[in-house]
Order: structure tokens, then C-alpha cells, then sequence
């Protein structure tokens, strides 16, 4: 925002809109930030989240039981998220709109889900 007294402060109270107008970015520029938020937000079909191994990651019964035990204590915080997405008492749970909190939810889906915890992150 231009300061109080300034030649740009004078022109916006005059014409707001026009200077809105002129910061704005180009179509161009724009589209080309959403293409790049949209590719780097999608949920790939074969993404591995948070807690998930492969077959036979290994055969050692202490890792193989603090997973689990971890799989599990996931499993207990999706469904908290979903109990207290359902609670009209929470405050900004759902709104308005109906869109529920999702950000932290352990498990995803495939596409721009807002769901799920990546197991990694690579760009």
C-alpha cells in the first residue's frame, strides 16, 4: 500500500480499481502459478504415505512392531479428524462451504485431494 501523502496514495483514492488493475498479475503469469501449484498438489496413483512400507520391508520384530504401533496411533488421528469434522460445535471445522478439515489427515486419495501425509517429498 502506498503511504499517506504520496503521489501513488492519491491516485489510488481516485481510481482504485485502475491501480488494482495495474498490480495485478498477467493471465499469463497467473495460469502459469496455478499450473505449477495444481502439478506440485496432485496425489500421485502410486503415493506412498506416511506409515505405509513395502512388502517385506523387514523381518526384525522390533521395527516390524513399532510400526504397527505407529500405523495404528494413525489410524486413531484419522479418526479423530473425521469425528471432529462432523462436530457442528468446533468452530471453522466446516463452515458454510461444507469443506472439512483435511490438511493433516494421515491417508490420501489420488488428484488434488487435500488429504494425506507423503511418505517423502520429491520435486
Amino acid at each position: 500500500m502506498p503511504e499517506k501523502g504520496t503521489p501513488e496514495y492519491a491516485e489510488l483514492e481516485k481510481n482504485p480499481e485502475k491501480v488494482f488493475f495495474r498490480i495485478m498479475s498477467s493471465q499469463l503469469q497467473s495460469l502459469m502459478v496455478i499450473t505449477v501449484v495444481e502439478t506440485l498438489s496432485n496425489h500421485a496413483s502410486d503415493e506412498v504415505y506416511l506409515g505405509q512400507r513395502t512388502p517385506n520391508w523387514t523381518t526384525d520384530a522390533v521395527p516390524l512392531q513399532a510400526s504397527d504401533a505407529f500405523n495404528r496411533r494413525l489410524a486413531e488421528i484419522e479418526g479423530e479428524i473425521l469425528k471432529m469434522n462432523i462436530d457442528k460445535k468446533l468452530k471453522n471445522r466446516v463452515g458454510p462451504v461444507n469443506v472439512p478439515y483435511n490438511l493433516l489427515h494421515p491417508t490420501g486419495e489420488i488428484g488434488i485431494s487435500g488429504k494425506g501425509i507423503p511418505n517423502s517429498i520429491s520435486i
